[in-house]
């Protein structure tokens, strides 16, 4: 049969037991078979009222669909709503590790929204026809999740953008208690001026590190300022910018927690250009512990994430999905604090606002 589709139905009659053709999918639906064909294809040349007709039917039956193709070159669907950082390289590295045991090869897409792949983006899942999907701070409609279901393409999430329903398989990490241990390290350093640089607040790690920043602080008998509080990007420009507005105020923090390692890398350059030494006027702790974290100046101090190892389980749960083994469908791993050189003491006496840095040209 060369490489046409092998498609095999599940579908059962309950009385004969027999499974059910393509063709009496096509009667029950209204619609030919080569509308079934297209609908089974991700073709887009299908109206909606009459693909959401056949889709119904084909999840209601149970169907399945194996390709010769597929059996040859298993494909892994990783999705990222953005590629250009080494936080995402850690996580690749992680699923490709595990799909490399499996022969599997990882197909990377950039979905270009921050909480859920584009519209489109199902289509050429459909085309592709990978044995599953792992996605990347993100969430899925129900009706996406409705057509993965309908041709058996399991999905995990890693870093849900938000709080996943009890049925959306996700992998994440301990983000309350790392808020913990970054602001508790320096808390015990004896700093009471604390500032925070978060992720999005519509993100729902940014917001659990938060929590675990003002629990460390509730805990030592400190008050949470909200002055001293800003809500990022996880990127190193929005870290500068956000740590410029801190490092001004009349008051100033002896020590800023970034929610990225990427944003601390921001905050030591706003330092540097406020005439800040890092760590004996200002300690600064990140999160991630990306391998730049091991090699700025000073090393930074941060909270391990174990990234790879999310990207490993990700794709260990979903082909347990996809086997229909037992599979444990939420999953958060531990993190911990790695000390190194850019925390210590705060300096003694009230902190002044920094000085702005000298106009550019």
């Amino acid at each position: 049969m060369g490489k046409r589709l092998l498609y095999a139905a599940r579908m059962r009659d309950d009385e004969e037991g027999r499974r059910i053709t393509l063709a009496e999918v096509a009667q029950q639906a209204g619609v030919s078979l080569s509308t079934v064909s297209k609908v089974l294809n991700g073709r887009q040349d299908v109206s909606p009222g009459t693909r959401e007709r056949v889709e119904a039917l084909l999840e209601a039956h149970s169907y399945r669909r194996t390709t010769r193709a597929a059996r040859e070159a298993p494909l892994i669907e990783l999705v990222f709503h953005e590629l250009d950082s080494v936080w995402s390289m850690e996580l690749i590295r992680g699923v490709e590790n595990l799909a490399k045991t499996r022969r599997a090869s990882v197909v990377l897409t950039e979905s270009g929204t921050r909480h859920a792949p584009a519209a489109d983006w199902i289509e050429g899942v459909l085309q592709r026809r990978p044995i599953g999907v792992v996605l990347v701070f993100s969430s899925l409609p129900d009706a996406v999740k409705q057509r993965l279901a309908a041709r058996s393409i399991p999905f995990v999430i890693i870093d849900p953008a938000g709080d996943p329903e009890p049925d959306v398989p996700s992998v994440g990490s301990a983000n309350w208690a790392g808020g913990v241990a970054a602001t508790r390290h320096l808390v015990d350093l004896g700093h009471r001026r604390i500032a925070i640089i978060t992720g999005p607040e519509d993100v729902l790690c940014s917001l659990a590190r938060l929590d675990g920043y003002r629990s460390a602080l509730n805990m030592a008998g400190l008050e949470a300022d909200p002055g001293l509080v800003r809500f990022g990007d996880f990127h190193v420009d929005g870290g500068y910018a956000r740590a410029l507005e801190l490092l001004r105020l009349p008051d100033r923090p002896t020590a800023i927690f970034a929610g990225s390692d990427l944003q601390a890398l921001g905050v030591l350059e706003a330092a540097r250009v406020c005439g800040l030494r890092v760590p004996e006027d200002l300690s600064v702790v990140g999160y991630d512990d990306v391998m730049p974290a091991r090699w700025s100046s000073p090393a930074l101090t941060t909270v391990h994430q174990p990234l790879r190892q999310m990207g490993e389980e990700a794709v260990q749960m979903l082909l347990r999905l996809r086997s229909g083994e037992p599979a444990v469908t939420r999953l958060e791993l531990a993190t911990s604090l790695v000390v190194r050189n850019s925390t210590a003491p705060p300096p003694a006496g009230p902190q002044a606002p920094a000085e702005p840095p000298a106009p550019v040209g």
